[in-house]
């Protein structure tokens, strides 16, 4: 198997079984409560209080721009402390009014990844507030007036966003929700009518909004749907910002999305020839979906609008928009050739001057450009001064990573079927070859010696290959470790005979996340299995297990000992200093992310965890491991945590 067919195996598994638990509407009733709970916190959402406990959103209206058909406000408002969003709000002129004003449907216009954003999109909530709408178009946090990041993964090589727990996709939902906040604060909206739609990155921001804000009474996404299948196994996700999927713990795909939205009305626009969202995804997400709403009793709430053509807005697409709201939210039936189509011309659109928020320059503190580092939350290092603490401390670190981090851990691993495929002897050094299964279609290999020194029932160590190893490095380097044990040099998922070159390592990178696993993650699952095959291997004491790695294998050789809790000494050379740092930019290189764990914990703090086992740290010493070498001294052991400038200058104690 390769990795490629991996991932797009564990994609179709999540695809097929999306919606299956909703097997009729009481079992929708009785779940949905806990999926909006997991949504919440993959979306990072809980950083976002109830209604009623939400900062002010501070709104400032820096100019009106004044049209015979529609007005446009030019406005920010601040969704979380000091993040603001710049927007425009089109509301319909009041008629020969008097008295009290008339109140509007409002409808959230949530932008794609066109540079000029509300410029680009102008049309739109133009044509919706000529047709009674008051329509709020919001800038992206990668693209509006005061940039930050969308691309971090794709573009900057941030890949420990992954260890974060951070989707742009939150942050994109959280402006969102905030608008929807400000169309229902005003007396001109009717808060109690509001909708939702976008194209492209909007039309994914459509998904993640409606799912988040009951408050959306009708929805509409264009050109933004597809199965986690069709993104891993026809690589469309190599087209996809990092918006376009949230934090997978929970192994969901678009349709459980849907489930929250459901029965709700819903509107999935998409074009038959789309290089980003294949057809034949979108009927499949429509074909799920379809079922739970008739299951809800709901059938005529979810529509799908097929046009011909790529990635763009159809006329009959657009009408078929503005149809959709003009029923849900007005109450007017009007069809899709009656309503009208936006004006594109030229003569009607405003330029970026007029339609620009920030005239003199935005307000001080904006923490937009910065917003992706301080979302989520992260864990401090515990307080571990007692074995008692210490105990407590790694029991909810261990239960908080099976949960969040290797949710995708198999759930019945196959049997092992250890075989020993050849022995050798050379001089005074005997040993073989052996193979067994990590994973359902996963053969691994390793090569066990031993030297007549050693001593039976055999002290093993477990050194880890590191992938694009020069051949005989690892070799050499478990050999420098002097001490009279069996060596076992292991090959985990992408390195000896699953090797795949680097230029796959971006694709990989991002497809493994998006399924809600990690290449590293999914090195520790192979690493445990392969301490469990040198458990049973002949001649070998299994309660003497040692681990050895270097560089970012000693990131999986270090939750591998956590977790398998039985590891006698940890052997490292040069380990990460943390999972929180930046990767190139093209993907290359070490792959150390791991979902979600920095909301957990962080490499020093699993050392330190690791009391009483015997951590050998060589080469160089991160300063961030200061932590755990205190953590030994305060339990009283502080000769089991020693760094050393050389391996060979290491001898067990």
């Amino acid at each position: 198997m390769t990795i490629r067919d991996y991932l797009s195996s564990e994609a179709r598994r999540i695809s097929e079984k999306a919606l299956s638990d909703f097997t009729d509407s009481g079992a929708w009733h009785r779940l949905i409560p806990e999926r909006r709970r997991q949504y919440r916190e993959m979306m990072c959402l809980d950083v976002l209080p109830p209604y009623e406990r939400r900062c002010p959103l501070n709104v400032k209206v820096t100019g009106t721009v004044e049209r015979p058909k529609y007005r446009i406000e030019k406005l920010y408002y601040e969704s979380l402390p000091n993040v603001f969003v710049t927007a425009n709000l089109y509301l319909p002129k009041q008629e020969g009014a008097t008295g009290s004003r008339r109140q509007y449907p409002g409808v959230l216009y949530v932008c794609g990844h066109a540079d000029t954003q509300k410029v680009h999109y102008q049309a739109h909530p133009r044509r919706f507030a000529e047709l009674g709408f008051a329509c709020l178009i919001v800038d992206t946090v990668q693209l509006g007036e005061v940039r930050g990041f969308h691309h971090g993964c794709y573009r900057e090589g941030w890949f420990h966003w992954i260890s974060r727990g951070y989707s742009p996709a939150a942050i994109e939902a959280i402006n969102g929700i905030r608008g929807l906040d400000l169309l229902a604060q005003r007396s001109d909206v009717n808060g109690n009518k509001l909708g939702v739609t976008g194209i492209s990155g909007g039309g994914a921001v459509t998904w993640w909004i409606a799912a988040a804000d009951e408050r959306i009474k009708a929805a509409a996404s264009v050109c933004g749907t597809s199965t986690l299948e069709s993104y891993i196994a026809d690589r469309t996700i190599d087209g996809h910002c990092d918006c376009m999927w949230p934090t997978n713990t929970y192994g969901w795909d678009l349709p459980d999305v849907g489930a929250l939205i459901a029965p709700r009305p819903l509107l999935i626009a998409s074009q038959d020839r789309d290089p980003l969202f294949t057809i034949h995804s979108v009927h499949e997400v429509h074909r799920q979906l379809a079922t739970l709403y008739r299951r809800l009793g709901a059938a005529a709430n979810l529509k799908l609008v097929e046009t011909p053509g790529g990635h763009a807005y159809h006329e009959h697409s657009r009408t078929s928009i503005f149809s959709w709201f003009a029923r849900h939210l007005q109450g007017r039936e009007i069809t899709p050739g009656m309503i009208g189509d936006i004006d594109d011309s030229p003569q009607m659109q405003e330029p970026l001057e007029t339609l620009r928020v920030y005239i003199d320059g935005g307000p001080p503190g904006n923490r937009t450009p910065t917003i992706h580092d301080e979302l989520c939350a992260l864990a401090a290092p515990p307080r571990i001064t007692t074995m008692d603490e210490l105990k407590q401390a790694r029991e909810n670190v261990i239960a908080g990573l099976r949960e969040k981090t290797f949710a995708a851990f198999p759930a019945q691993p196959p049997r092992l079927d250890l075989k020993i495929e050849y022995q050798f002897a050379d001089g005074g050094t005997s040993g073989a070859r052996f193979a067994f299964t990590s994973e359902e279609g996963w053969r691994l290999r390793g090569v066990s010696t031993r030297s007549a020194a050693v001593t039976l029932p055999a002290h093993v160590v477990v050194a880890l290959r590191g992938q694009d190893e020069p051949r005989g490095d690892l070799e050499r380097f478990a050999s420098q470790i002097g001490a009279p044990w069996q060596k076992v040099i292991f090959e985990p998922r992408g390195t000896g005979d699953t090797a795949w070159g680097q230029e796959l390592q971006w694709h990989l990178r991002r497809a493994a996340a998006w399924t809600g696993r990690t290449i590293a993650s999914m090195r520790v699952w192979d690493t445990l299995r392969a301490i469990e095959a040198a458990r049973s291997l002949p001649g070998v004491d299994g309660s003497r297990i040692s681990l050895a790695a270097r560089g970012e294998m000693a990131a999986v050789a270090l939750y591998a000992a956590l977790l398998d809790g039985r590891i006698h000494s940890l052997i490292l050379e040069s380990p990460p200093a943390t999972q929180n740092a930046s990767s190139s930019k093209d993907g290359r290189g070490e792959a150390i992310e791991m979902l979600n764990c920095l909301r957990t914990t962080d490499l020093p703090q699993i050392a330190g965890l690791l009391f009483p086992t015997e951590i050998v740290v060589a080469g160089e010493f991160p300063e961030s491991y200061a932590w755990a070498e205190s953590v030994y001294k305060r339990l009283g052991s502080p000769d089991k945590f020693t760094h050393i400038a050389d391996v060979r200058n290491w001898r067990p104690s």
